[in-house]
C-alpha cells in the first residue's frame, strides 16, 4: 500500500465508497419493501378493528337498556 502513488489511493477509495454505495442502495430498497409491507398490514388491521368495533357498537345498541345500565349489585 505504501508503494502506491495519491492516483492510485484515490482510485481504491472510490472504489470502496461505490461498493459501499451499492450495499446501502440495497438495504435502502429492503427497507422500503419492509416499510410498504408493514403499513398495508396495519391498514387491514386497522379496518379489521374498525369491523369490529362496529359489530360490538350494534350488538350494544341490541341489547335492552336494562342490561345496559345494570350495575353490578356488589
Amino acid at each position: 500500500m505504501a508503494n502506491q502513488t495519491p492516483i492510485d489511493q484515490i482510485a481504491e477509495r472510490v472504489e470502496r465508497l461505490l461498493v459501499r454505495y451499492a450495499e446501502l442502495q440495497r438495504t435502502n430498497a429492503l427497507l422500503t419493501s419492509q416499510v410498504e409491507t408493514l403499513t398495508h398490514e396495519r391498514d387491514g388491521l386497522k379496518s379489521r378493528l374498525n369491523t369490529a368495533r362496529a359489530r360490538v357498537d350494534a350488538l350494544l345498541e341490541r341489547m335492552p337498556d336494562t342490561l345496559v345500565t345494570q350495575k353490578d349489585p356488589t
